[in-house]
């Protein structure tokens, strides 16, 4: 799961991290919001469990590719990318995504690949450019589902964003009163998540031995009032 914003909507904790992965997750991905909690360095240096995109500055703490095995044994690839349009990011995710492909594959069959991106046209051409070479490319960042879930022709699975879990009666998670006030002022304002319409949002794949998928689905949950 990508865990961007579960820190009160900005950032993680390694409490926080420790609270997901005990809930189920096998790995959690981030983006653009990764050193907003300064305490989360030490824990991305540590932890082979949750992996920051891989794009960042060099020399920053942790990795942007794990590889972890499933319930069956079989080993599981997760590599984070962060997009390039829009948003800060040292280095563009096209110079770096095929070395990270390339070492994925030769360490697991099933890779899947978490594209933190703001452009929806940026994460579907890295889909197509990876396309028959990962099991799965799921777009996240934008807090919004998308209707585009998809096979690709070569057998990658691909959502352009897998959407938000968490309180939908909001804007994209923020309080709409608090996040409408800063957009007609101009004027600084602390924002605090929403509450209602909780949902768990995101994709379902499936996929073959060899890591080729078989289908994509976006997965909509309602989870409270």
């Amino acid at each position: 799961m990508n865990g961007e914003n579960v820190a009160d909507g900005a950032g993680i904790t390694p409490r926080l991290a420790e609270r997901i992965l005990a809930a189920g997750a096998d790995a959690i991905t981030l983006g653009n919001h990764v050193w907003r909690r300064s305490e989360i360095g030490p824990y991305l240096e540590t932890s082979d469990r949750i992996v920051r995109p891989a794009n960042l500055a060099h020399g920053t703490p942790g990795r942007g590719l794990t590889v972890l095995p499933t319930a069956d044994g079989a080993q599981v690839a997760v590599v984070n990318l962060m997009g390039w349009l829009f948003l800060q990011v040292a280095t563009h995710p096209f110079e770096v995504v095929d070395a990270l492909v390339d070492e994925a594959r030769a360490r697991a069959s099933v890779v899947l690949v978490d594209v933190h991106a703001e452009a929806t046209s940026e994460k579907i051409a890295l889909a197509r450019w990876l396309d028959g070479r990962v099991t799965a490319v799921i777009g996240t960042h934008t807090h919004v589902q998308t209707a585009d879930a998809r096979v690709l022709p070569g057998g990658t699975a691909a959502i352009t964003d897998a959407g938000m879990t968490g309180p939908h009666d909001s804007v994209i998670g923020v309080a709409a009163d608090l996040a409408i006030r800063r957009m007609r002022t101009g004027m600084p304002v602390r924002f605090a998540p929403g509450e209602g319409d909780v949902r768990i949002e995101g994709a379902v794949v499936e996929c073959d031995e060899a890591g080729r998928a078989t289908s994509c689905e976006a997965l909509r949950v309602p989870v409270g009032p």
